[in-house]
């Protein structure tokens, strides 16, 4: 049942400007779906979903996602802006950013699923990619530059 209402919830983001956590639980009771808010602020937080501006200038919820035409995750901005610099040392790639944001960074990081990476590890600012090789670090890196801009 989470895994039906979980892509739900991707569904109706995707479809609509859901800009609270009430108007979803509405569209999801609308739908046979009896959530209470302590469930769908789970979901929100599992499925790493973030709020970003509509075309209208008003905020709604999204996910992080792949662009199939070019393969580059689709990233909010509060996300993007909040990573400095990314390194590859050896095997190992170093993401540094703002004090704090190191952790939801590498929770979109990890949601990429990367068949190079093999564990991560995030502090207050920095995260620790460990990649397979040095080649794979150094395509990793270039891929993470152009994901967060």
């Amino acid at each position: 049942m989470k895994n039906i209402r979980q892509q739900k919830i991707l569904e109706l983001i995707e479809k609509y400007d859901i800009d609270t956590q009430e108007t979803l639980i509405f569209k999801l009771r609308e739908l046979g779906f009896n959530v209470t808010q302590t469930t769908v602020s789970r979901d929100i937080r599992q499925l790493n979903i973030v709020k970003s501006v509509s075309s209208k200038g008003t905020y709604k919820y999204v996910a992080p996602g792949i662009r199939k035409e070019e393969g580059i995750p689709v990233l909010n901005s509060a996300i993007t802006d909040s990573v400095i610099k990314i390194s590859a040392a050896g095997n190992i790639v170093v993401i540094k950013t703002y004090a704090g944001m190191a952790n939801a960074i590498a929770v979109c990081v990890d949601s990429l699923y990367h068949e190079s990476v093999i564990g991560s590890v995030a502090g207050d600012d920095t995260i620790l990619l460990v990649a397979a090789d040095n080649e794979a670090a150094s395509s990793l890196a270039a891929e993470l530059r152009k994901s967060f801009g």
